[in-house]
């Protein structure tokens, strides 16, 4: 099924004040002044998020409010690049830089950041684009604890990196690294951040994993080698072989952008593949927006729209695979 979704209208009935859903308090006089016309205005744009969130398989968001733009970013969502360390400088949350034991010989660093809750939380872990761990990386840990989870964002090139291990590597620094990280590297490295989070005093034994671009792509592998995986979410990713998909056991979420079609052509395969299997695998692309929309919103609405819609559905996705 195709919905389209235009928030244009809505938007604009409610102004700069709509987003995601929700509306930026008003001032006592404006509230005063015009209670019968902000109501009126959020309930038709909470009509139009509300047919959004219930897409099936694609939507097309067209936003037409710049300033949505900076609100998106304010909060309820990751934070963009550009945003994500004033974002981590304002976090209220506990977040540590721990080395995590892979074998007798070896460790990778790891960003934790913990949640402000009295209860134990699941665990997700959260893996980086094809550059490497970064900011912005550490800024989506910093957001799934905000949404309560233990949120843990592993460098997967720790081994193959020299120099200050916690600074954000180059880019050519970070591609060079993540060419070393085979599939069996990598599934080591996972299974140990997995088994570390789930041991923590406030973790609960549940963990989920999201990846972002060559992460997304290892998200969704690391679903064929762990059994123990309560959901996976894939990220514009590359999925792994039709034969791979047969040790799957937890659920996937895939989030795509629309002009992304290196990766799109990979979606009716990897459907029909999951179906057959009998796996689960449920999927949404957003109209206009690109490869890498969580970390390129600045300046790019159809960027931000999508983030705006895709991460109520990553955590929803999480919520009800590994609870609350």
């Amino acid at each position: 099924m195709r919905m389209i979704l235009g928030l244009t209208a809505a938007v604009a009935l409610a102004g700069s004040g709509f987003v995601a859903g929700r509306a930026r308090p008003a001032s006592a006089a404006t509230a005063a002044a015009q209670p019968t016309a902000t109501s009126a205005a959020m309930t038709a744009a909470s009509a139009v998020v509300a047919a959004a969130h219930a897409n099936h398989e694609v939507s097309s968001v067209d936003v037409g409010v710049p300033s949505l733009l900076s609100a998106q970013q304010a909060g309820g969502i990751p934070a963009s690049a550009g945003t994500a360390a004033a974002r981590m400088a304002a976090s209220p949350r506990h977040a540590e830089w721990v080395a995590i034991k892979v074998n007798a010989t070896d460790s990778v660093m790891a960003w934790v950041v913990y949640p402000e809750r009295k209860d134990k939380a699941p665990v997700v872990i959260a893996l980086h684009e094809n550059t490497g761990i970064n900011t912005w990386t550490r800024s989506v840990a910093d957001q799934l604890a905000a949404d309560g989870f233990i949120g843990i964002a592993p460098d997967l090139t720790t081994m193959f990196r020299t120099g200050d291990l916690k600074a954000d590597p180059a880019p050519d620094q970070g591609r060079a690294a993540i060419g070393q990280v085979t599939p069996e590297v990598g599934t080591r490295i996972l299974d140990a951040v997995a088994k570390y989070g789930m041991s923590l005093p406030s973790a609960l034994p549940k963990y989920g994993i999201v990846g972002f671009c060559w992460g997304g792509g290892r998200s969704f592998l690391h679903a064929t080698t762990a059994p123990g995986l309560g959901a996976s979410v894939v990220y514009y990713g590359s999925p792994p072989t039709a034969d791979q998909m047969g040790a799957i056991k937890a659920p996937v979420l895939g989030l795509y952008g629309g002009n992304d079609a290196r990766i799109n052509a990979t979606i009716p395969a990897t459907d029909s593949a999951m179906k057959s299997l009998g796996k689960s695998y449920e999927w949404h692309l957003f109209d206009g927006a690109g490869h890498g929309f969580l970390r390129g919103q600045d300046g790019n609405a159809p960027n931000t729209a999508a983030a705006a819609a895709a991460w109520p559905k990553t955590i929803a996705f999480f919520r009800a695979k590994l609870g609350k």
